[in-house]
């Protein structure tokens, strides 16, 4: 879908695509059943997966490492990809898609929150808050993934 806007210094007309906007999101698991949420600093607020929106010039697992490292102070290492969560709704702002990938942390004693999150901290997959956006979806989606691949 696109439509036409002024530019606002010489007046043209511009096409404008609306389009998803690019976003990442990241379960960082630590066996056997727990995983890093941060608590939003800005609005929408509550507790969320680590993640945010992939910058110009950068590829989506980038944005996932650096996301997961503004956000919880964790080097974290991509283990896989869990899958894509384009909803029109699942953002209340506006639509985003989300390319959601698994991690693993090198060291979970330098969790902190900082940049966009308040707090940070590690949830049972048995005791979850109330999630931000559609990361309650996210997550049933990680817990049956983990059931296919129980040994």
């Amino acid at each position: 879908m696109s439509y036409s806007i002024s530019c606002p210094k010489c007046g043209q007309s511009i096409l404008h695509y609306r389009n998803p906007i690019p976003t990442v999101d990241i379960i960082i698991f630590s066996p056997p059943k727990q995983v890093v949420l941060i608590e939003r600093r800005n609005p929408p607020l509550g507790w969320a997966l680590p993640g945010g929106f992939v910058d110009y010039g950068e590829s989506v697992e980038q944005a996932a490492l650096r996301e997961a490292k503004e956000e919880t102070n964790l080097d974290v290492v991509l283990t896989g990809l869990l899958g894509v969560y384009s909803h029109p709704q699942r953002d209340p702002r506006f639509h985003t898609l989300s390319i959601v990938f698994m991690a693993s942390a090198q060291d979970l004693t330098r969790l902190k929150a900082s940049d966009d999150a308040r707090l940070a901290r590690l949830f049972s997959l048995d005791a979850l808050p109330e999630l931000a956006f559609d990361h309650g979806q996210i997550l049933r989606d990680f817990v049956a993934y983990l059931e296919r691949f129980k040994a």
